[in-house]
């Protein structure tokens, strides 16, 4: 019951993904399109192959995702695509950008607007694609279609039924970890993977601060659903010089155990009220923070507003950057 249930919310959490963008302008957020997204410039984090997946010979796949954005599975070699503001209104604030797809795939959709929303804000903004669990077992060879039945994780079928919710305080005796596959060592290498290319993205924007005029002491990271997991995976992996500034979860719980390091970074967090699992999984963050008596913000949306699930309500960057405000991390 356990394995079907576990499966069962990562296929949930990949169908966030693939959701029309919704249009939503109260926030100031801009509004999707169903013209193809213009190319920006892109960098590679890694000097050479990714730690841990020299082993991955398949190749990235790309399919057209919500308003002609992309969406990736299959990534080998993790990037960041960039998005700087203008000059006179750069405020040396910069954002890491980490997609959502259940760890199967990553939407373009949802980090684009937010990123051109930053910009419009004075701050810079850099998707990060980061390695997911692929569609074919590295040792397996031979390509696997990511509608198969055994797609995303592999040699598993994905039922449709939703199982049991994970309560709070189920939660919250596993740290904080909402992850549902916790017994996946696969699975679980590849998170791990993933938190390490977040780490690297937060290094590489420090070391070439200068180039793209930001604050090497003013670096954050965002994910949606999994890639929240990913942001908040970069803040409490122990490193000694790739924790982030600041940190955002935007309907992403963690999928790692979570021991809030003395010097967390602040956290701000904004969730459904009605999404399975992962709005616990996002209160019991808050409240791990606060334990550890660092800077938190959470908001939990009345699921009325929309599905009970992603985010359909637009003005949650307008709490972002009321927050990024109050912390200072940005000037109006």
């Amino acid at each position: 019951m356990k394995k079907i249930l576990a499966l069962s919310v990562w296929g949930m959490l990949a169908a966030l993904t693939a959701l029309p963008a919704f249009t939503q302008n109260a926030g100031n957020q801009p509004s999707a399109t169903g013209s193809e997204t213009p190319s920006r410039p892109t960098i590679p984090i890694w000097p050479g192959i990714a730690p841990g997946s020299e082993d991955w010979t398949f190749s990235e796949r790309v399919t057209k995702g919500p308003g002609g954005s992309k969406m990736y599975s299959n990534v080998v070699n993790p990037t960041l695509t960039i998005y700087l503001p203008e000059k006179a209104r750069a405020n040396g604030a910069a954002l890491i950008l980490c997609p959502g797809g259940a760890m199967r795939m990553l939407g373009f959709a949802e980090p684009e607007r937010t990123a051109e929303w930053l910009n419009s804000k004075g701050i810079a903004a850099f998707i990060l694609k980061y390695r997911v669990v692929p569609d074919t077992p590295p040792a397996a060879g031979g390509a696997r279609s990511a509608g198969s039945p055994q797609a995303g994780i592999p040699g598993r079928k994905m039922p449709m039924g939703m199982g049991n919710e994970l309560s709070f305080r189920e939660i919250l005796n596993r740290r904080g970890n909402a992850n549902p596959a916790p017994d996946n060592q696969e699975h679980l290498k590849v998170i791990r993977m993933a938190i390490a290319d977040g780490q690297q993205a937060i290094r590489v924007l420090r070391r070439d601060a200068a180039r793209y005029s930001i604050d090497p002491k003013r670096i954050g990271i965002l994910g949606y659903s999994a890639g929240g997991g990913v942001a908040i995976g970069t803040a409490v992996t122990e490193s000694s010089d790739a924790y982030p500034d600041f940190v955002a979860t935007i309907y992403g719980p963690s999928l790692v155990d979570v021991t809030v390091p003395p010097q967390g970074a602040p956290l701000f967090i904004a969730v459904m009220d009605g999404h399975f699992n992962v709005t616990n999984g996002c209160a019991v963050l808050f409240t791990l923070w606060k334990e550890a008596n660092r800077p938190v913000e959470l908001h939990i949306y009345d699921h009325g507003y929309g599905p009970a699930s992603g985010m359909p309500v637009g003005t949650w960057t307008d709490r972002l950057y009321d927050w990024l405000i109050a912390r200072k991390l940005v000037t109006e």
